[in-house]
């Protein structure tokens, strides 16, 4: 690193292990000479207070470790208790830094660029946000348990002739369970009739020849158990969403303007705030909001042509919750709504979701910054769109001669 003066004295590098921590000290002394020590810890907690207790007493300014897998997190719970500075970094910069030696550990070469300042931590939310997470990542397991079940109940039913789910727009809803556990029970066609309600009551002749199969006893008992398991997912599910309503009452300001962007309700409101927390300082940017988010578009020009312009990597979680909430904003009557059927005249259903979701990603990072409420400015989107696209359209129109000649274009735009 010659030629760069050290932003850091006294900087240590960790190489994370599930059962071993190698931790390289590089310390800087006022007259300059430079001393370097290495360590070796193990994975349990006396090993991890140790490796604490030896920073601490060699008076350590900046910690830096690798985000590998699940291992970094118990160890920076203890450094953060300590109140000592640590950053966790991402593997991928680390390793593209040039001037990397083949005999210098893991270790040291993070010892080495965190002292001349070549590294950036990564985001880690306060301990609060942290624990939460594994309770709202943990419902995640379960909603999608929960799918899977369902699915496999369609595929029982159909296996036994029963197309009850070609009828119903919900085979989880109040009536189709209903008939479910009296397919169960073996209960007569006309019993399970009488157990549609609403407008399903309408389509009795359609639910008669849907319901009109032949279980046998073995389908029953698969379906008996997959019922069952679906309730007890479903129980679960309510105390966890019960259990996250409850733990925002910290945040309860930010929970509340998310609310107001059409399509997040207070469930998706909580998770979201779970993942990104409410303080948008430590992003700094809503462009890096979105790219940390997995949603911002990719930027890949060479020579002035427009290469491949895919997302780039990033928080899996929270692109999955985002892109939800489009899924819902778009069915709306709002702006959003609007935007995603102006992107739809030239964009697919799943690259329309990502954009929309971008740009309510960046919505939330402007109103947790200027801790206002959203208010849908009303914008004709689909007018933007046909004003932007019209003399394109009106140019292929005329190439297959479908544009009258006495056309005027203005008129028409």
């Amino acid at each position: 690193m010659e030629g760069l003066s050290p932003l850091y004295r006294r900087v240590a590098g960790i190489d994370v292990h599930k059962m071993l921590h190698v931790v390289t000290l590089i310390i800087e002394e006022p007259d300059g000479t430079i001393k370097q020590q290495s360590r070796e810890f193990g994975g349990f907690k006396r090993d991890c207070c140790a490796l604490t207790t030896w920073l601490l007493e060699s008076n350590v300014e900046l910690v830096v470790m690798e985000s590998t897998g699940i291992y970094w997190k118990s160890l920076y719970a203890h450094l953060e208790r300590a109140g000592i500075q640590a950053w966790v970094v991402n593997a991928h910069f680390v390793k593209h830094v040039p001037g990397r030696k083949t005999d210098m550990n893991d270790s040291q070469w993070l010892a080495v660029l965190a002292r001349f300042g070549l590294v950036r931590g990564s985001f880690i939310p306060p301990q609060d946000l942290r624990e939460l997470r594994l309770v709202s990542r943990y419902r995640r397991k379960l909603t999608a348990m929960r799918a899977s079940e369902i699915n496999r109940l369609h595929k029982i039913l159909d296996d036994g002739g029963i197309k009850l789910g070609g009828v119903v727009s919900d085979i989880n809803g109040l009536s189709a369970r209903a008939m479910v556990t009296g397919l169960i029970e073996g209960r007569s066609i006309t019993a399970l009739l009488d157990m549609a309600r609403g407008r399903l009551k309408l389509r009795r002749d359609d639910l008669q020849a849907a319901l009109d199969g032949e279980l046998s006893a073995r389908h029953r008992l698969v379906l008996e158990h997959i019922h069952e398991h679906i309730e007890i997912l479903e129980h679960s599910l309510a105390e966890l969403d019960a259990y996250i309503l409850a733990a925002m009452a910290p945040y309860q300001w930010a929970h509340r303007l998310l609310q107001t962007i059409p399509g997040i309700d207070q469930i998706a409101s909580a998770l979201i705030l779970i993942e990104i927390g409410d303080d948008m300082t430590r992003f700094g940017s809503a462009d890096r909001l979105a790219a940390w988010a997995a949603l911002c578009p990719g930027n890949n020009e060479s020579a002035g042509k427009r290469k491949s312009a895919r997302i780039g990597k990033g928080s899996s979680v929270i692109r999955y919750i985002m892109c939800e909430c489009a899924n819902s904003a778009w069915k709306t009557k709002s702006s959003l709504a609007a935007k995603y059927r102006s992107l739809m005249v030239h964009k697919t259903h799943k690259t329309a979701i990502i954009a929309l979701a971008h740009k309510m990603m960046r919505l939330i990072f402007l109103l947790l910054t200027r801790k206002v409420a959203y208010h849908d400015p009303q914008i004709d989107y689909e007018a933007i769109s046909a004003k932007k696209n019209a003399p394109r359209w009106i140019k292929q129109l005329k190439v297959i001669g479908q544009w009258p000649n006495n056309a005027s274009t203005s008129a028409t735009t």
